[in-house]
């Protein structure tokens, strides 16, 4: 058995809003290095923590947490389109073995997945399919949302599993770190948009672009004085990496919901994919963790993150 995990940020403005050379070549050169380490390692199995930005999900039935047998990219940002090669067999494993952990998940035979999930595959694998993957959403974006308790169970759970499976396995995380794009809420919303946060699979190709060109141009502000979205909060996210290097994850229990909405933004609950991945490492065993980069990009809306570790 070997583990390797690998957390990153995602930003569906990577590639649209330029931060200026110096950080695009950066950012570039930080990713070139994930993915031959990923490539080296050759994993035989992904495990994906990632969010899902009411694409695949929504108010009809937003459960907070779900794994997937079976799953297609809906091609957003111009992420890859397509369906993952998820092992519909061992997904349906590991749902079985996380219900019996006393972890209530959902199931999903037929998901829709966006650049939350698909980005970061990409990233460390040039692919949706060059490695089998199997995806597990944890709703990030839609209030209410469980505790963070919860969310350290639910990686621990998954680590059990994945410790018995004597495979090399690649456990991503992926979201966050500090940011608050232009996300609509539920409450108070009119009519034709909380119809949209409840049931608004496949959008035409008009209404996507739309939606997106709302958030290029939120990037483009972001960080001014013209922008009214929370600014992004660089010691927050610094302090938070710290605490998974550290392998601190209990004290993720006390993490205040409104309070982590208030000071770094609604969507940092991302970081909920980071705190299962390092759940389900240290599930497995102590070990060892390090910053592979961070800094605050706000064209991209993100603080962005790059954080690896192994076991010891």
């Amino acid at each position: 058995m070997a583990i390797h995990l690998k957390c990153l940020s995602h930003t569906p403005l990577r590639g649209l809003n330029s931060p200026g050379p110096e950080i695009d070549a950066e950012v570039a050169a930080v990713l070139a290095l994930a993915r031959a380490e990923v490539e080296a390692f050759d994993p035989e199995l992904i495990v994906i923590f990632a969010p899902d930005h009411y694409n695949g999900l929504f108010y009809d039935l937003m459960p907070p947490f779900v794994i997937a047998t079976a799953a297609e990219s809906v091609a957003d940002y111009k992420t890859l389109p397509g369906p993952l090669s998820i092992p519909s067999d061992l997904a349906l494993q590991l749902t079985r073995y996380v219900l019996d952990q006393d972890i209530d998940i959902a199931l999903s035979h037929r998901l829709q997945v966006d650049h939350g999930c698909t980005q970061t595959l990409e990233e460390t694998t040039g692919s949706l399919t060059r490695y089998p993957v199997i995806p597990i959403i944890i709703n990030s974006v839609a209030p209410p949302f469980c505790p963070y308790r919860r969310i350290r169970k639910l990686g621990e759970a998954v680590g059990r599993f994945v410790a018995g499976l004597n495979k090399r396995v690649l456990i991503l995380g992926t979201g966050g770190l500090s940011h608050e794009p232009p996300v609509p809420l539920l409450a108070g919303a009119e009519p034709a948009i909380s119809e949209f946060l409840i049931c608004g699979r496949n959008p035409t190709p008009e209404a996507r672009a739309a939606r997106q060109a709302r958030t290029l141009a939120a990037g483009q502000i972001y960080g001014t004085e013209q922008s009214a979205l929370t600014p992004l909060n660089a010691e927050w996210d610094r302090a938070f990496m710290q605490l998974l290097i550290e392998g601190r994850l209990a004290e993720v229990d006390d993490f205040n919901i409104d309070d982590i909405s208030r000071i770094a933004g609604r969507s940092t609950h991302e970081v909920r994919t980071w705190v299962a991945a390092c759940s389900a490492l240290a599930a497995i065993g102590s070990y060892r963790a390090r910053c592979d980069y961070y800094r605050p990009i706000n064209p991209w809306i993100t603080g962005y993150g790059v954080l690896s570790a192994d076991l010891c």
